[in-house]
């Protein structure tokens, strides 16, 4: 057997897990800048910051919804990674 191919394994898995937990607050934080630039668009409104506050609510917002679930996707990542680890090291002989 491949001693990369485990490697791969929990690199592809890792990306993975980085999506899943990324996904919700980049995407909630995208969808509130869309909106905002609809608005300001329309109305002719050319400030800067006034995306600002909103992202910073729906961030924490997200992250209060989902923040229990995306640590028990990292506590899961991690006590594989562990494990994988132990197997990995360990000699074949012993």
């Amino acid at each position: 057997m491949d001693e990369t191919s485990p490697l791969l394994a929990l690199a592809d898995r890792m990306l993975y897990v980085v999506a899943l937990i990324g996904a919700p607050i980049l995407l909630a934080s995208l969808a509130v800048g869309l909106v905002i630039s609809i608005f300001q668009a329309a109305t002719s409104i050319n400030e800067q910051t006034l995306t600002f506050i909103p992202k910073v609510v729906v961030t924490a917002a997200v992250l209060l919804l989902f923040g229990a679930s995306m640590l028990g996707l990292v506590a899961d990542f991690q006590r594989d990674i562990f494990a994988a680890i132990a197997r990995l090291g360990a000699a074949p002989g012993q």
